[in-house]
């Protein structure tokens, strides 16, 4: 038998198109004028949608976020995509662009590497999926990174000079306007901040100035209702009073930008009459020390005995303390403002105690309340509108739970039965 051999031709394959997408970052300053966020996106639609083999998966932009931190949102939201498969490879501008920290960068690049996407720096012309990709790479963006200091070392020396001269830098406070290190009073501005004071003085607490301010219809400078810490920070800023003390704050490095408060380690600059006051020093030094007593006063040591919640729920209405009550069928927490004055001073809605304790077990992960865990993990529990706790722990992370009050035959214990059965009995007059 003679052997036959079919030809079998192979099955077409659809062409298949690269998915490609960009990134951008615009940051304040010359880069946004020269790039808005508008022309860049415009420029890189217009670019891969023009070529025929590439599939326009979006554009990625972070706006105003220094290029140091991988805590970009978008950044991040484009590597999950790369890595959930939408994204084959990726256009950008340049190294500064993608990111100045050597790490990060060289820590995303290879992640995109491991799934096979190609990130295509225009500036440089680096594939970085091509041979030498991941040493040019490392070599510019140390040198970018090593940019970012020198800029940052530059800034520092610009701004301690003009601390020196008593200048501030880029100072923005409600009540003045500053340009050029010189502060003008806005008289309209300038009228809150002498009426917060005066309040204050008369003996008014920071809730009741709060609400009495935005009662008569005074906004802040963004044209929103004042807030408790917006008048507090008012009656503790010592630039009111015509005087400035520079540098309180510094960076801690040209990477994380950490803002932190400075303690000693570097000089404070106070400079004396250095614009028109809206408050006597006398004023506010009388203002600070009524602050301390009242604070001395809110934030007194738990007594032995006193209950583990007490001086820890605060009101977000108001600020003040939640306090227990007692009441004929259970317990339940109040808030201070509401109980000295009423619901028109305060409307926040009172928490049963045992829907407290079931929600704090539940953040801490315990079966039953415990006291000694309790106090060691929570450090506050804010009340909030729309049945919300907010927990801060002591690691500073926050729980937010929402909770309901439960049905009223849910609520009946057998002894609030009884004691319902005997009142009634007692309004007929059968016992």
């Amino acid at each position: 038998m003679k052997r036959t051999v079919n030809f079998i031709p192979i099955k077409p394959q659809l062409e298949k198109k690269t998915k490609v997408a960009a990134y951008a970052r615009v940051s304040s300053g010359k880069d946004a004028m020269l790039h808005s966020l508008s022309a860049q996106v415009s420029y890189y639609s217009k670019l891969i949608q023009s070529n025929n083999d590439w599939l326009y998966v979006g554009v990625y932009v972070d706006e105003a976020v220094t290029g140091t931190l991988d805590t970009r949102e978008e950044f991040q939201r484009m590597l999950e995509d790369a890595k959930a498969g939408k994204i084959d490879a990726i256009i950008t501008k340049s190294i500064s662009r993608f990111a100045r920290n050597t790490v990060t960068l060289l820590t995303s690049i290879r992640e995109l590497k491991q799934i096979g996407v190609d990130v295509y720096f225009e500036e440089q012309n680096i594939h970085t999926l091509s041979g030498d990709g991941e040493l040019m790479l490392s070599i510019l963006a140390s040198y970018a990174q090593e940019e970012s200091r020198s800029v940052s070392e530059n800034m520092k020396w610009r701004i301690k000079k003009n601390f020196e001269e008593g200048k501030p830098w880029n100072y923005i406070i409600y009540g003045y306007t500053c340009e050029n290190g010189k502060f003008e009073i806005v008289p309209n501005e300038a009228k809150v901040v002498r009426l917060i004071y005066d309040y204050f003085l008369a003996g008014m607490g920071v809730g009741s100035i709060t609400r009495r301010i935005n009662d008569e219809g005074y906004l802040t400078r963004k044209d929103k209702s004042w807030s408790k810490s917006s008048v507090r920070y008012i009656l503790t800023n010592y630039n009111y009073t015509g005087n400035l003390i520079l540098q309180k704050t510094y960076r801690e490095n040209h990477i994380n930008k950490k803002t932190k408060l400075n303690d000693g380690e570097l000089p404070k600059y106070h400079v004396k009459d250095s614009h028109e006051g809206i408050v006597s020093v006398e004023e506010f030094n009388q203002v600070q020390e009524e602050l301390k007593r009242r604070d001395s006063l809110i934030n007194k040591k738990v007594k032995p005995g006193r209950h583990p919640f007490t001086s820890l729920i605060l009101c977000d209405k108001c600020g003040r303390n939640y306090r227990r009550k007692t009441t004929p069928y259970k317990h339940v927490w109040l808030c201070s403002e509401y109980l000295e004055n009423g619901k028109d001073a305060c409307a926040a809605k009172q928490v049963p105690e045992d829907i407290l304790i079931e929600i704090t077990c539940e953040v801490l992960g315990l079966k039953e309340f415990d006291e000694a865990t309790f106090k060691e993990k929570v450090t506050s529990i804010r009340a909030c509108e729309n049945n919300i706790l907010v927990f801060r722990l002591a690691d500073e992370t926050e729980i937010v739970k929402e909770w309901k009050n439960k049905s009223r035959s849910e609520s009946w214990t057998p002894e609030k039965r009884e004691l319902a059965k005997l009142r009634e009995l007692n309004r007929r007059g059968e016992n």
